[in-house]
């Protein structure tokens, strides 16, 4: 260190200054103390707003987007429909939805024929977190999920929201348990009917995920047979505001254990074409073509080409 004793001034005797700071102030290494005091407060002050910039993000961003006590409206006009039907293929690329097989043949022949001549269409793109259940409640409930539900690993609702289900006058749902549940645990009421296969199905080592969809639609048609020697599940299908909900988890899973550039992942969008063309007919033959029926049909997320969950 540069000072090792107090020097003093040789004529009066009194202590030299550095820098405006007696140096009696020095400790026994030269350094000055006051400096060292300084150094010290600058760390706490440091440490403070770091403190208070980390507190400012969970404030910002980590707040509920959800306003709660506000009463539901009714549309004054009639709806151009009386019941919906969603298809969602979980985990479904749009790249590999739209392109051209070996053969220059499109793997959704139906879904084709529904772009090109009687519905519309687009692309979606979702947002982080890129996960089916936060994907699922901004399909189904209408804002991006509430970043609580992190701490709960995305399996639960941390704050209760409401959802097109909830409004519905009655709706049925087949599919995964990981994203059925919370629509129904969230409904006011009773009208939220979900029909899930067992978590163990959900194999993302198997070799062969479609069981997954094929499973969704028999349970539809097997419902929709049903309904027909029940009078009563019968008029409640009639009735308006009904909504009929296909979870297709098959891609999702088939795209995280073989990739989705795979055979696996590419058959499975196929079948799920097929499926859905099955699903439509068997409904409007249910409705006798009464042309009450939406349909609409979209994935909740993409996936990146190593498996992983990504925009559509």
């Amino acid at each position: 260190m540069p000072f090792r004793h107090i020097p003093s001034n040789k004529k009066s005797g009194a202590p030299l200054k550095y820098r405006g700071i007696a140096l009696r102030h020095f400790d026994r290494h030269g350094v000055p103390l006051v400096g060292r005091m300084i150094t010290w407060q600058l760390l706490v002050v440091g440490v403070f707003v770091h403190l208070v910039f980390f507190y400012s993000i969970f404030d910002i961003y980590f707040t509920s987007p959800l306003v709660h006590g506000m009463a539901p409206l009714v549309a004054s006009q009639n709806p151009p429909a009386k019941r919906l039907v969603l298809f969602v293929a979980d985990g479904l690329r749009a790249d590999k939805f739209f392109e051209l097989d070996e053969t220059g043949e499109t793997r959704a022949p139906f879904l084709r024929t529904i772009i090109e001549h009687e519905g519309s269409w687009g692309i979606s793109h979702t947002r982080v977190p890129t996960e089916s259940r936060p994907g699922h409640v901004a399909l189904i409930a209408g804002f991006y999920e509430d970043v609580s539900a992190v701490a709960k690993g995305w399996k639960e609702n941390p704050v209760e929201f409401d959802s097109v289900f909830n409004e519905s006058r009655r709706t049925w749902a087949w599919g995964s348990p990981d994203i059925l549940p919370m629509f129904a645990k969230g409904a006011s009421g009773d009208h939220v009917l979900t029909h899930c296969y067992p978590a163990h199905l959900e194999d993302f080592a198997g070799k062969d995920a479609t069981k997954l969809d094929t499973w969704v639609f028999s349970e539809v048609k097997n419902f929709l047979s049903e309904a027909k020697q029940n009078s009563s599940l019968m008029h409640q299908l009639h009735d308006n505001k009904v909504i009929l909900f296909l979870h297709l988890l098959g891609i999702d899973t088939n795209g995280h254990s073989h990739k989705p550039h795979s055979s696996e992942y590419l058959e499975n969008i196929r079948l799920v074409d097929y499926g859905i063309k099955d699903i439509v007919e068997q409904i409007e033959s249910f409705f006798g073509a009464d042309k009450q029926t939406a349909y609409v049909m979209t994935a909740d997320h993409g996936m990146t080409n190593w498996g992983e969950l990504h925009t559509v």
